[in-house]
């Protein structure tokens, strides 16, 4: 008998950037015990460029993403989501439609790597920064046994998950 196939779906408001990493290190790095989506409240039509040349840099398969709304996710003919995720603090802060099955949900915020305005080496440093964060706060949801653990203790991990503070890239 497998091991149940745990369904993850991160939000943000634009769908270009946090939510994709987020969806590229759970498929890539933890694929058969997670299938992970995204989306964005308000989508903004196209991934960021620099999200996709990081995750293919890294070895991500990047051919099936695309920018799409959480919308895709809210019907009855979707995949049954277990957890949803917000990795930005809009998207936190938003009325978010009534998914099927009713997920445990928690926020991950994360800072906005595609705010940075400066030269492609200081954008690309803080995708890799994002990058960093959205994967240790994945590895340890990862780790935990999700089996075994009861409703309010599982729900507790996952807020001090994105709570936790990470060493900046200087430290790390």
């Amino acid at each position: 008998m497998s091991e149940r196939i745990y369904n993850v779906l991160f939000l943000c408001t634009g769908n270009s950037a946090r939510s994709i990493l987020a969806e590229s290190i759970l498929n890539h790095e933890f694929d058969g015990r997670f299938k992970g989506y995204s989306a964005g409240s308000f989508p903004m039509g196209r991934v960021h460029p620099v999200a996709l040349d990081l995750l293919d840099s890294l070895g991500h398969d990047t051919s099936y993403f695309r920018s799409k709304s959480w919308d895709e996710f809210s019907g009855s003919n979707t995949p049954q989501l277990d957890f949803v995720f917000t990795v930005c603090d809009n998207a936190s802060n938003e009325t978010c439609p009534v998914w099927v099955g009713h997920p445990m949900t928690a926020h991950w915020g994360i800072p906005d790597p595609a705010a940075v305005e400066g030269n492609r080496a200081e954008q690309y440093a803080a995708f890799q920064s994002a990058y960093r964060m959205m994967l240790n706060r994945i590895s340890l949801f990862a780790s935990l046994p999700l089996s075994s653990l009861d409703s309010m203790s599982l729900k507790n991990q996952l807020k001090e998950i994105g709570t936790r503070e990470y060493p900046s890239e200087q430290e790390a």
